[in-house]
């Protein structure tokens, strides 16, 4: 018998990114649901700073749930720290996400 919800070996659990039509492309990792959030804003099309980057809504629902966590996420280019390791590129892609809330979806 299986779980409710799919957690990997690693505590980790799977996120499906949904598009507008349902279309689930893209799946993130992450212990939380916001740290799976985090890694989907990162691949937004970054701003050149916090306040003019672009608010997008990220619909993130968790595999073997019909539970759907909504974020507003955000990207935006910095300036890698000084102390950077050298595979790191002088600029940085930072992203941030707000939770605002869970919908269950109608099976």
């Amino acid at each position: 018998m299986e779980s409710k919800t799919m957690v990997r070996e690693d505590g980790k659990r799977n996120f499906a990114l949904r598009e507008s039509g349902g279309d689930e492309s893209s799946v993130f990792s992450g212990n939380t649901p916001r740290q799976a959030a985090l890694k989907a804003a990162r691949r937004l099309e970054p701003g050149s700073s916090e306040s003019d980057a672009e608010r997008v809504e990220l619909r993130l629902r968790e595999k073997g749930t019909s539970k759907v966590h909504i974020y507003e996420g955000w990207a935006w280019e910095e300036t890698a720290p000084d102390d950077k390791p050298n595979w790191m590129p002088d600029e940085i892609t930072e992203a941030n996400v707000s939770k605002e809330g869970i919908e269950h979806l109608e099976e």
